[in-house]
């Protein structure tokens, strides 16, 4: 990414809102549900490939908690302090030490009837994990986070354009999804970053100045 796009996009803050659920729609209405303490089951384990979303919904869901007045924290590839709300990023990652200690934080949850998020890269069966742990993690809700299509990033795109308060071209939606990454908060964060170049110089939002935000200070395109 280059230094002009770190300089000029605002912060962009995972919400359950601003989640386009394309096939999820069941794992965000259960999301929404546990927040909200009207189901029983508050364990829940995602895993997908990278980019697919996982790491925005456990952001998301202890954004939500803090919305609802409850403690809530994330850590990705580590174990946080117990608390209403915890999510757990990149479980694979964590050595055996935090294996442990996710053991522990999986108990007292479900003994206290806290809400756990996990997410990792393959299903529970197929992650390099203590026995026990993996174990655990198979006993709550289990969900495969399907990635958007390419007709469902450009919906997403036009949408979030439109929040913005701008109409984004057809054709620089599709500059985007051909030369953009694939994962949608990388092409958000362009988008909002081209939306932000445009208005520094006035001008509409069109392929040239996406090319200038993606390209600064480079020749040619990659």
């Amino acid at each position: 990414m280059t230094q002009l796009l770190l300089d000029i996009a605002p912060e962009w803050v995972p919400t359950l809102d601003n989640f386009v659920a394309g096939r999820n729609i069941e794992l965000l209405s259960a999301l929404r549900h546990a927040l909200a303490e009207t189901a029983s089951e508050r364990c829940f384990y995602l895993w997908g490939e990278t980019g697919c979303g996982k790491s925005h919904l456990l952001q998301a869901a202890v954004g939500q908690g803090h919305i609802l007045e409850q403690s809530a924290t994330y850590a990705r590839g580590a174990v946080p302090e117990p608390a209403q709300v915890v999510a757990v990023d990149d479980v694979e990652t964590l050595d055996d030490a935090a294996q442990v200690a996710l053991f522990t934080l999986y108990n007292r949850v479900r003994e206290s009837g806290g809400m756990l998020l996990v997410s990792g890269a393959a299903a529970p069966s197929h992650l390099s994990l203590r026995d026990d742990l993996r174990t655990r993690l198979g006993w709550g809700m289990v969900y495969q986070v399907h990635a958007l299509s390419d007709t469902e990033k450009a919906q997403a795109l036009e949408q979030h354009a439109q929040a913005r308060g701008f109409m984004l071209p057809n054709e620089v939606t599709q500059y985007l999804l051909r030369h953009g990454r694939r994962d949608l908060p990388a092409l958000l964060a362009l988008l909002d970053a081209l939306d932000a170049h445009s208005l520094r110089l006035q001008r509409l939002p069109s392929v040239p100045l996406l090319k200038e935000v993606m390209y600064a200070g480079k020749l040619t395109p990659e």
